[in-house]
């Protein structure tokens, strides 16, 4: 699955949802209806843990505060759609610096990330 699928699979159970307007957002798209800000994630392959990076994190949860808009991460795999609600969540952050750059693009390049390893088991899977 795609992001553009994984978007038209959510805007069957969240019609008003709309895609971010900046190609840089925080966050992939948002509903007004539902007060929900969502960044989406696909994976090629299932794992039982997926990782979500520190910056875009508290970039939702900063929206959270300030809008009352729920920060949901979702993610798609192999074996399903699985929603994170990032506000019912006290993540421990890890640092590793040869983590790649970008994840679907041909940017080798290793730079500095700060995560977390959200459990599969603590979502709520939709698919």
């Amino acid at each position: 699955m795609q992001e553009s699928d994984l978007f038209k699979f959510l805007k069957k159970v969240i019609p008003d949802l709309k895609k971010s307007e900046d190609q840089f957002s925080r966050w992939d798209c948002v509903s007004h209806k539902f007060a929900y800000r969502i960044e989406l994630k696909c994976r090629k392959t299932h794992y039982d843990k997926l990782m979500l990076e520190r910056d875009k994190y508290f970039a939702l949860i900063l929206s959270y505060v300030e809008t009352g808009y729920k920060p949901l991460y979702i993610n798609s795999t192999p074996q399903g759609v699985y929603v994170f609600d990032l506000s019912e969540l006290n993540p421990e952050w890890t640092t590793d610096t040869r983590m790649p750059k970008t994840t679907d693009f041909d940017n080798n390049n290793r730079v500095e990330k700060t995560y977390t390893m959200l459990e599969i088991k603590n979502a709520k899977k939709i698919n």
